[in-house]
């Protein structure tokens, strides 16, 4: 699943993951995301931090706090242009597998990181 409010970097990742033959899911906001996770229960979760409505830190704390086990336990992995050594040690803090500057990271750089999280799991996202 890919939260993401920006449109050409969303349809860059999901172009890139389904040549992957990756199963995408998306939302544009945290509201939207979180709807889907409960709804669809994907195996892994890319997290944009700032998004319109509720920040990807808050979309974190509920995905954790989820009474379903499966959703409370769904690897994260926060994708932003926010890469202050702060913001990095709080998303570990609230539990994210992994953080990807959006600015520095190629699309195979991600792919390499969701199948490092997925660890040879089931490709839908």
């Amino acid at each position: 699943m890919l939260i993401e409010d920006d449109e050409i970097l969303r349809d860059l990742c999901v172009t890139k993951l389904k040549k992957e033959n990756y199963e995408v899911i998306t939302a544009i906001d945290g509201a939207e995301g979180l709807r889907k996770i409960e709804e669809e229960k994907p195996m892994i979760v890319l997290l944009d931090i700032i998004l319109p409505g509720m920040d990807g830190f808050e979309i974190l704390k509920k995905i954790r706090a989820s009474k379903s086990a499966i959703v409370a336990k769904t690897p994260v992995i926060l994708l932003t242009n926010l890469g202050q050594e702060n913001d990095i040690k709080k998303g570990e803090a609230l539990g994210a597998e992994d953080y990807i500057v959006k600015a520095n990271s190629t699309t195979e750089e991600i792919i390499t990181k969701i199948k490092k999280a997925l660890g040879g799991k089931n490709k839908k996202k």
